[in-house]
């Protein structure tokens, strides 16, 4: 296996490494205080990503996106992590599963998140629906030419600035095995529909001006045209992106682990304690040392399984291994990095209290650790259990 980059790899990652740096990272400090983004900003971060040819570039080349491999989609996503969520997320990655689009849902809803017209969340989660999706309460029920969404969603991801959403409904049930399972459909239900209500979610201290928010349907009447994909068909349309997903969490987790590590090694070289820099004794320098590596090891492994994401031979648990593996070493990254900086790794006047706070949610969200050793055992098991 060849693990060089190609020269349009390198520079690509240059050119996203230039981008953060000049458009992202001198806000990041501002908007974890406020824990808002402006529109003005955001519309800004918008307009010079699009500029730049960044918007949408986990879309394919067909309908304008970047068309980028998963390779190359990691090495963005590894950049752009090193500033706050809040920020680099109007670097828009459309939610793939809309290339479910069909007819005028193609115009009305793909092609203008593809051009930065319009924003689409993912809205899936439930109070009792974390890790087990399957038990989602959402229902919609058929009348004539409609669907009847009743139910609620919690902790979706830019809700607020989303001018539709992508709402997973249960719309019949089933028997698998013995037991009751629920069929569940794809809608894409607009801002401002009757009968949906937004509300702004509990604080959450990972990625301040990154919000989360409650979604609630009251007989919200949405026309069956708004079907993404096909009755009864949800979970195909959610897994494919929800198993690539995991994938670039890893690479974010890898970008986050990196500047935790660089700046660590340079406080470490100008901190002096006892006449000396504090990265001349074992106690500090071993830790840089295990950084470097675990964030090597992490970064290979994301990248291999997103080159065999690229080959078409991923499999959920090799997903789940990047994801679970990067995200616990930017745990142990960020916890060393405040360990070196000693107590002004805990004060708010540098970026290392804010990567040790944004790095807890990586463990959590897209499936938590447990789930991925979940998958992944199952993955390893099945062919001895059958």
């Amino acid at each position: 296996m060849n693990f060089q980059l190609t020269q349009e790899q390198e520079m690509l990652v240059e050119a996203v490494r230039s981008f953060v740096a000049k458009e992202l990272l001198p806000h990041e400090e501002a908007v974890d205080r406020a824990d808002a983004v402006s529109p003005e900003l955001a519309a800004h971060i918008r307009g010079k990503a699009i500029a730049a040819g960044f918007y949408a570039f986990n879309m394919p080349e067909e309908v304008g996106g970047g068309g980028l491999d998963y390779l190359s989609q990691a090495l963005i996503e590894r950049e752009l992590s090193k500033v706050s969520w809040a920020l680099h997320v109007f670097v828009a990655r459309p939610s793939k599963i809309l290339m479910a689009c069909k007819g005028e849902q193609i115009d009305d809803y793909l092609l203008p998140c593809v051009q930065g017209e319009k924003i689409d969340c993912f809205a899936l989660t439930e109070p009792g629906a974390g890790s087990d999706a399957n038990a989602i309460k959402t229902r919609a029920v058929r009348q004539g030419d409609d669907f009847v969404i009743n139910g609620s969603k919690h902790f979706i991801s830019h809700a607020g600035h989303a001018d539709f959403a992508i709402v997973f409904a249960v719309t019949d049930t089933y028997e698998h095995n013995g037991r009751k399972r629920n069929a569940v459909t794809a809608f894409l239900v607009d801002r401002g529909t009757p009968g949906m209500t937004i509300r702004r979610g509990p604080k959450c201290v990972s990625n301040r001006g990154y919000h989360t928010y409650e979604l609630f349907f009251d007989d919200c009447r949405v026309p069956a045209s708004k079907v993404l994909g096909e009755v009864g068909k949800g979970w195909e349309v959610a897994n494919a992106w929800l198993t690539a997903g995991r994938v670039m969490v890893a690479a974010n987790c890898v970008g986050q682990a990196q500047r935790a590590l660089d700046l660590s090694l340079q406080w470490a070289a100008d901190r002096k304690q006892f006449g000396q820099a504090i990265g001349s004794y074992q106690g500090v320098s071993f830790k840089l040392a295990d950084m470097a590596t675990q964030i090597r090891a992490a970064e290979m492994l994301t990248l291999h399984t997103a080159w065999k994401m690229d080959q078409g031979s991923m499999t959920d648990g090799e997903a789940g291994m990047a994801k679970l593996f990067a995200s616990e070493v930017l745990g142990k990254v960020a916890d060393e990095a405040v360990q070196i900086f000693g107590g002004m790794g805990l004060m708010d006047e540098g970026p290392v209290e804010r990567i040790w706070r944004n790095a807890r949610i990586e463990r959590i969200w897209e499936g938590t650790s447990e789930i991925q050793r979940h998958i992944i055992a199952r993955e390893l098991l099945r062919p001895l259990l059958r």
